[in-house]
């Protein structure tokens, strides 16, 4: 009887799978190659379809901000690396969309025919499909830990800015001890972290700090300037 091999889908706040790969930029090992930097790793169903043809040309001319970011772009899909560059070279020689032209992409695509990583990562979903990769993003941070999954359906092209909004948002959380309300964006102000005694909740409320204001003991935001 065929083993049948079951890949637990990692889940936010443990290590990112380990691994080794064939890409339109090279061979790469993760997470060696990438310390120190946010990587975002991201699966397509297939080169040459419609929907993945724009996300990929969306990315790409948002390269430059992810690298100001410190973020590593990493795109994957069960096609091989000649599928992938004759892709690749179609878009940038002939596709024209939402003011989008010539566009190169730099970052590595992922060759993955027999599915090792997509399997790692539990991208292969087989009430969607058994031989292509869902619409997954993983978040993961510079000690490689997921630190966001997302998933979208065959049909539906991913927001990017949403993607940029949270890489921005993990980074601000980490740096300052803060956290991010609903709909925030870069300059909204931020959430402090509820108080852990009654006497530090009297303390926060009661409090005349001009940079911080409550709207209750539990919900107290700190002003961005």
């Amino acid at each position: 009887m065929e083993e049948i091999i079951i890949n637990k889908m990692p889940l936010i706040g443990e290590p990112a799978p380990s691994f080794k790969a064939k890409t339109t930029q090279g061979d790469i090992s993760f997470p060696e190659d990438f310390k120190g930097k946010w990587v975002i790793l991201f699966s397509h169903p297939a080169d040459f379809t419609p929907v993945c043809t724009t996300e990929f040309m969306t990315f790409a001319s948002m390269t430059d901000e992810f690298k100001a970011l410190n973020t590593q772009l990493i795109g994957l899909s069960v096609d091989s690396l000649y599928a992938h560059i004759a892709w690749l070279r179609t878009i940038k020689e002939k596709i024209k969309w939402n003011g989008l032209e010539n566009i190169e992409v730099t970052f590595p695509l992922i060759e993955d025919i027999k599915m090792e990583v997509a399997n790692k990562f539990g991208m292969i979903q087989p009430a969607q499909s058994t031989t292509q990769a869902v619409r997954a993003v993983f978040i993961i941070d510079p000690k490689a830990i997921i630190r966001c999954i997302l998933y979208y359906p065959q049909s539906t092209g991913r927001n990017f800015e949403e993607i940029k909004r949270i890489i921005i948002a993990l980074q601000k959380t980490d740096a300052e001890g803060v956290a991010t309300p609903a709909n925030w964006k870069p300059g909204d102000d931020v959430i402090i972290p509820p108080p852990g005694s009654c006497g530090a909740a009297k303390e926060r409320v009661e409090s005349k700090d001009p940079d911080k204001y409550c709207l209750d003991w539990f919900l107290c935001f700190k002003k961005e300037k």
